[in-house]
């Protein structure tokens, strides 16, 4: 499992350290002088480290002392006053002046095997200008491999968001634990391969984590012989008014193929039979939620009085319940209604996209943006529920103060209808009795791995209809249930 570290978390775990031996400093330096190494191999030639004014930059002194001692060519570019800087930045810069590392206040002529980005790591509180805007300009120039110690200058590590510029590097390795801001927002842009190196440190009992098909695979089980229909459960997905019909059968059909035994759609707007998926039962809503053990509302449901009174209806239903799409848009418009959904005591999940979280939140959709984690987090608190917030790194979080960010998926997700496929993954695994955070976590994954095997296949990220999702996820479904087996 890969730890996720917010800056607090950070600060303190360093401070809980100050007097490790040896130090922090010494040990991130070291590790990042190993892993560029390994990443330059047989033929390492010159290495450019762009050392900043904090801590980040003192990581750098010492990566750029160990690989001067292992022979490599390094030049240290740094800019700032040596008397300003932190006391073990200070040191760690002296030893780095010992060696044959060539120090410059330009950046040197001639080419570089790997340029360093030991800038500003997770202090940084202000957004980047004037000279050290300029340098990121021209490492984010260069062709060659960029490697940021901890997170790329100018990214915000709790969020992702950008402050005025940011590197754009090839790999990033982490100290101590990954940061949220590298694996959500515009994190997946700018970090390029991600690696993680904890120093040696325990990080058992913190909250958030990178999502791991171990965080649902043990629920997973191969079907027995002597089953039938009834074993699977029964979803109802309630929604597709007039126009919007197209919604809910998708999520019913992401529900059906993922493993529900029987999918009952009630639908606003009446519909004979799906001719596309005639095993699904089209029944009114109220015929839906009476034959559901689980139920997914909002997919195409609108915002009418009818679909006001529905949902009233589906709120007190005592099975889990997912809400998605404009469920969520009538809960954030009926704080009463809102209300009766936090209360309740079976297991509720939401799936908002940005602005369906910002209508909840009564904020607006930057400011879920700016912190993605503590928007889902306080979602799931105010909620009760268990939220995956979507977006680029969908942040899953859980009543319990536990949340995890996902890494799969791709750009193709980008379309309409896969947040209806999404909702009725969520809902077959549901109805097959996955408990409600591992069934949200793993359709998530699902959901993502889907696309990404699209992708991977010719098929995307570009064209990827929400339709294809759905074969796709079954079958990595079934392999994972039978390498569970």
């Amino acid at each position: 499992m890969v730890t996720l570290l917010r800056s607090a978390e950070s600060r303190a775990l360093e401070a809980r350290h100050a007097d490790a031996r040896p130090p922090l400093m010494e040990r991130a330096g070291r590790a990042a002088a190993d892993f560029a190494i390994g990443l330059l191999g047989r033929h390492p030639g010159r290495v450019l480290i762009c050392a900043g004014p904090g801590n980040n930059g003192g990581d750098g002194f010492v990566m750029g002392r160990e690989l001067a001692r292992a022979g490599l060519a390094v030049s240290i570019l740094f800019t700032s006053d040596p008397a300003r800087l932190p006391p073990d930045a200070a040191a760690a810069l002296e030893t780095c002046r010992a060696t044959s590392a060539d120090f410059c206040r330009e950046v040197p002529p001639g080419s570089f095997s790997l340029v360093v980005d030991a800038l500003f790591g997770i202090g940084l509180a202000r957004a980047i200008e004037g000279d050290y805007a300029t340098l990121i300009a021209r490492i984010n120039a260069y062709p060659g491999p960029v490697l940021a110690l901890d997170i790329p200058s100018g990214l915000d590590g709790d969020t992702g968001r950008i402050m005025g510029v940011a590197v754009r590097a090839t790999h990033t390795l982490s100290f101590i634990g990954g940061k949220p801001g590298l694996y959500t927002l515009d994190g997946p842009d700018h970090c390029g391969a991600i690696a993680v190196d904890n120093l040696g440190l325990d990080l058992a009992g913190h909250p958030g984590a990178l999502l791991a098909i171990d965080d649902f695979r043990t629920c997973l089980r191969p079907r027995a012989r002597n089953s039938h229909k009834g074993s699977y459960g029964s979803l109802a997905v309630i929604g597709g008014a007039a126009g919007m019909t197209g919604a809910a059968l998708l999520a019913a059909r992401a529900g059906l193929k993922l493993g529900a035994g029987r999918v009952f759609v009630g639908l606003l707007q009446e519909l004979a039979v799906d001719p596309m998926q005639p095993e699904l039962m089209l029944r009114s809503p109220d015929d839906a939620l009476a034959q559901g053990t689980t139920v997914v509302a909002g997919p195409g449901l609108g915002t009418s009085d009818d679909a006001l009174a529905i949902l009233r209806r589906v709120a007190g239903a005592d099975s889990s319940l997912l809400l998605d799409a404009d469920a969520l848009n009538l809960l954030a418009a009926h704080p009463v209604l809102a209300n009766r959904v936090a209360r309740r005591t079976a297991a509720t999940l939401i799936t908002p996209h940005p602005a369906e979280a910002a209508r909840l939140l009564a904020t607006t959709t930057d400011a879920v943006q700016a912190d993605r984690v503590a928007a889902a987090l306080e979602l799931a608190h105010r909620f009760n529920a268990h939220v995956a917030l979507k977006g680029c790194g969908t942040v899953v979080a859980h009543p319990d103060g536990q949340w995890r960010i996902n890494t799969t998926g791709n750009p193709g997700l980008a379309s309409g209808g896969s947040g209806d496929v999404l909702s009725g993954m969520v809902g077959a695994l549901l109805a097959q009795a996955l408990p409600a955070a591992e069934a949200l976590r793993g359709a998530v994954h699902l959901h993502g791995a889907a696309a990404d095997a699209l992708a991977a296949a010719g098929d995307g990220p570009i064209g990827i209809a929400a339709g294809e999702l759905i074969p796709a996820a079954r079958t990595l479904l079934n392999r994972l249930t039978a390498t569970h087996a």
